[in-house]
């Protein structure tokens, strides 16, 4: 018998997760290209709103998040007895699958889906199943081919961190169709706010809205660029939600958060600034790198993944090198099974001329005149 305590099974499976790098040295200078942030930066309300709590820091949150859950059903025409908030959509993957799923039972995702799933579910001791996926994009028939009655949650991100692929409405339905009633299936829809008005694209909160086994989470992190105060949220069905309450922290939303959050919400002008950024500029930067001989894979979401050359000093780990020393900092997928990629988020026009420079140079490199690599 061990002499010193020991962790519960899964948990030294674990490998942390890392964030996105932040750069070192003149910041200033530094094109933070790794955690997929809003360029535009949090709505002035919202900054406002924040700045006044300073003087409340004394006095507890409301516990369940009240007002701020009352603006969320308002924004997006929902039930506030069915939306829980969090501190981030990562705390409520970690509480959903805290309060359905444990040791001996299974969460099933894709393969590269975002990788708290696969965290969250270790530390609560299931086991986490894998489903190859079609075209870096989630495969529904692989997915159902997998659940067991072990099965207890199907994470499904959509679109999904850090593809950027999606699965149409039709194809959800048909997913959702087929579990069987005991099994989650949680649709993370943080990316939903740029995804909107793509034909086809479903965040899942009309299927939450009908059925008992379907919740729908979002995130304040993305659009709405409060990701410094860690706040999301989860629509789904009454006995899901309440489950939920039972299980969360008893304040575990920020103060100012919350008012930050309330305030983002109203402000309608900046959430269209920042569509109308994203639409500008995903497709611009995706042109570009295409143009300089690079596999750009197409994303509905706020980032793109860039696929370079399995050979050596052409690769993946050498395009990382080349872009950190010219203080461009994209996101390495190697955590994801997709070492061959690097993950870029759209950043303002000025860093996303700069890493297209960059990229640019360091694709020069291989190229001989005329176009024949060396």
């Amino acid at each position: 018998m061990s002499s010193f305590p020991q962790p519960r099974p899964g948990i030294l499976e674990i490998t942390p997760y890392v964030g996105g790098k932040g750069g070192s040295g003149d910041r200033a200078n530094i094109a933070k290209l790794s955690a997929n942030e809003n360029p535009l930066g949090p709505s002035p309300h919202a900054i406002e709103a924040y700045q006044a709590t300073a003087a409340s820091l004394h006095r507890y949150p409301e516990g369940g998040s009240e007002t701020l859950t009352q603006a969320i059903a308002r924004r997006f025409d929902l039930d506030p007895s069915r939306i829980i908030c969090g501190a981030g959509s990562d705390e409520l993957i970690a509480v959903l699958i805290r309060a359905y799923a444990g040791p001996g039972d299974e969460v099933l995702t894709s393969r590269h889906g975002f990788l708290m799933y696969k965290l969250a579910a270790l530390a609560a001791g299931a086991h986490v199943i894998e489903a190859p996926e079609t075209e870096l994009r989630s495969d529904v028939d692989a997915l159902l081919q997998r659940v067991t009655s072990r099965t207890r949650i199907l994470f499904i991100a959509n679109p999904n961190n850090p593809t950027g692929s999606f699965i149409d409405g039709a194809e959800l339905t048909r997913l959702h169709a087929a579990l069987p009633p005991h099994v989650i299936l949680a649709v993370d829809a943080a990316y939903a706010e740029y995804a909107e008005g793509t034909p086809g694209y479903d965040s899942g909160l009309s299927l939450a809205n009908q059925y008992e086994n379907v919740v729908s989470l979002r995130t304040f992190s993305k659009l709405f660029g409060l990701a410094a105060l860690r706040l999301g949220w989860l629509f789904g069905p009454k006995r899901i939600v309440d489950t939920l309450h039972r299980v969360r922290g008893p304040f575990n939303v920020s103060l100012p958060a919350q008012a930050a959050g309330i305030a983002a919400l109203s402000d309608l002008a900046h959430q269209a600034a920042a569509r109308a950024h994203n639409d500008r500029w995903l497709p611009w930067v995706k042109q570009e790198l295409e143009g300089l001989g690079l596999k750009v894979w197409p994303s509905l979401g706020n980032f793109l993944l860039i696929e370079f050359p399995r050979r050596l000093g052409q690769d993946a780990v050498a395009a990382e090198a080349f872009l950190e020393a010219a203080g461009v900092i994209p996101r390495g997928m190697g955590s994801y099974g997709l070492g061959h990629c690097l993950r870029i988020s759209i950043g303002t026009e000025a860093e996303n001329r700069r890493l297209v420079q960059v990229l640019g140079a360091f694709q020069a490199r291989h190229t001989l005149p005329g176009g024949s690599d060396r």
